[in-house]
Parts: C-alpha cells; sequence; structure tokens
C-alpha cells in the first residue's frame, strides 16, 4: 500500500488526465462541490461545479489546452505543490501559448 503522498499524487495526476481527456464529471468528482477557481479567460472566480463545467465547456470551445504534471512536492501546511506545464494550442492545433508553471492550493483529506 503507498502512502498518503503517494495516494494523493495518484489521485491528482488521473485527474489531471481526465481534464485532458475533457472528462469533466472524473476531475468534478474529485473537486470540492463549493470549489471557488481562478477565471484565467475571463477574469474573476468561478463556484461551484455547475460553473466550472460551464467555464471549462466555453473555455474548450475556443481554445485546446493540456497541463502535464511534471512534479509533486508537499510543502509545510501539507498541501501538494504540482508543477505543471501547460500548452494551448488554438481549436485549428497552431500553438498558442506554451509554459511551466507552479499550482499550490490543492489540499486532500
Amino acid at each position: 500500500m503507498g502512502s498518503h503522498v503517494d495516494i494523493r499524487r495518484d489521485v491528482l495526476t488521473r485527474t489531471y488526465a481526465a481534464f485532458n481527456a475533457r472528462d469533466v464529471d472524473a476531475v468534478l468528482a474529485v473537486m470540492h462541490p463549493d470549489v471557488d477557481w481562478p477565471n484565467g479567460m475571463e477574469g474573476g472566480r468561478v463556484r461551484g461545479h455547475a460553473g466550472m463545467r460551464d467555464y471549462w465547456t466555453r473555455q474548450w470551445g475556443m481554445i485546446d489546452p493540456r497541463v502535464e504534471p511534471r512534479r509533486f512536492t508537499t510543502d509545510d501546511a501539507g498541501r501538494i505543490v504540482v508543477d505543471v506545464h501547460q500548452v494551448v494550442r488554438n481549436l485549428s492545433g497552431s500553438c498558442r501559448i506554451r509554459w511551466s508553471s507552479t499550482c499550490t492550493s490543492f489540499r486532500t483529506a
């Protein structure tokens, strides 16, 4: 049996894969019902599962983002820190944006 950190990392890895496969139900299944998410396309915040579904549906109708986790660590507060590489393409497949960043807001039970 894996450690608690390994289990959380596996859940996040599967969640990123579900996002990249556009399986919104699988992603929402691991998110808190009252999720509060930054709206990177339009500004402001997105809240709740219905808001996330609408946001991603709009997003995926305009662009094709792919987010790949590169490294997982744990911060002093016990949160999972994920270094990601993201490529955003237009719907014709041309690369629009490519960057790497760190997400530090994942808390798991």
